[in-house]
């Protein structure tokens, strides 16, 4: 049963009660949270086996490094100490986690039991965690670290039981991203019932984590006709061996005229919905051009200014809606989940990423 340590206030469902500076803001916004393993009423304690660091944070801690993955370690590993929370000051993301349900308070909502293998489906940005073996066991050149210590949940956390079936580390892959393929879904059933027509979507970054899934979503809504865009022949190829797009095209996403060049030539006009799904900034001009008046353009990467985005759509007078993908909608996780079982090229890509790594 959860006990209530002085200081934490166990009615908050948000986690107020754990921010330690500045006081008043949510977790997400905090700089530092209080971490420690003792829970209140309305809280879980997890046991963490595995982070999954987010593609923008851990592409930003490997380039700031040149690939030194001691150097990556020690970094990661000194934000967790000083926040009490994976928050990159440089990218303002996290990733997800994945562990043990060690300890559930008597008031808390969510439906696990001690035991319980799960998966966090909120970043760690505001998930209050401690590290006890000094990520000892990661090399600090891959996006997933295992490492040992403990994590909390608040009464609005999401929370997802593995399942049994299925490798833990491809899990956590697929439910790192799960928000990318519901909100495609939607975008596209959207759009083909205010245009009453199916649309053309295209995907930047198709061959990654969340494109493979934004594009196997897409063709799955109904979209007409689908383009992924990737930046180098290798993953050109992996795309087009796994089937999930219509058309494949090379083009550098932060190159605007080349990017809608690209898309523009693969679909024969600018695509109706655009998911941009690339882990490196400087994307969003191009996105917009390669879009059609009167679409969508969906920021799935933590690497986008949204100022950037805003500003530029204006400077090109384009009358295009913009959403940017928050990670959540009812039922996530399970969709994600049908796509990886049901979708050969999704499983394959997803494998060959986990081979690689």
């Amino acid at each position: 049963m959860g006990t209530t340590p002085e200081g934490v206030a166990g009615t908050s469902a948000v986690g107020l009660g754990r921010v330690v500076e500045p006081v008043g803001v949510l977790p997400q916004a905090a700089y530092r949270l209080d971490a420690r393993g003792e829970i209140a009423a309305d809280e879980v304690r997890i046991r963490v086996e595995r982070l999954n660091l987010d593609a923008a944070s851990f592409r930003q801690l490997s380039e700031k490094h040149a690939g030194d993955g001691a150097a990556v370690r020690a970094e990661v590993l000194g934000i967790i100490r000083e926040r009490g929370k994976m928050h990159n000051p440089v990218t303002g993301s996290g990733g997800m986690l994945v562990g043990t349900v060690a300890e559930v308070g008597p008031e808390s909502p969510l439906s696990v039991r001690p035991g319980d293998r799960v998966a966090t489906l909120v970043s760690l940005t505001l998930t209050p965690l401690a590290i006890s073996d000094e990520l000892a066991g990661w090399d600090g050149r891959s996006e997933q670290v295992p490492c040992d210590g403990h994590a909390i949940l608040f009464g609005r956390s999401i929370v997802a039981v593995l399942p049994d079936d299925l490798d833990p580390r491809l899990s956590l892959a697929v439910l790192d991203v799960c928000g990318a393929p519901a909100l495609t879904a939607r975008t596209v059933r959207s759009y083909a019932d205010r245009a009453a027509a199916a649309p053309t979507v295209a995907v930047l970054g198709g061959a990654g984590k969340s494109g493979s899934l934004a594009l196997a979503a897409a063709r799955q809504a109904g979209a007409a006709r689908t383009v992924g865009v990737v930046p180098v022949p290798a993953e050109r190829d992996r795309l087009v061996a796994a089937g999930l797009a219509d058309e494949v095209v090379l083009a550098d996403a932060r190159d605007p005229v080349a990017l809608a060049a690209a898309v523009t030539g693969a679909l024969g006009g600018p695509a109706d919905v655009t998911v941009v799904c690339v882990d490196v900034p400087g994307c969003e001009h191009g996105a917009i051009l390669a879009t059609a008046d009167g679409g969508t353009v969906v920021f799935f990467s933590m690497a986008t200014s949204f100022a950037a985005a805003a500003l530029g759509a204006e400077g090109l007078a384009a009358d295009v809606t913009m959403l940017i993908g928050n990670g959540y909608l009812p039922g996530h996780a399970e969709y994600a989940m049908s796509l990886l079982r049901t979708v050969p090229g999704v499983r394959a890509l997803f494998t060959d990423r986990l081979a690689a790594d």
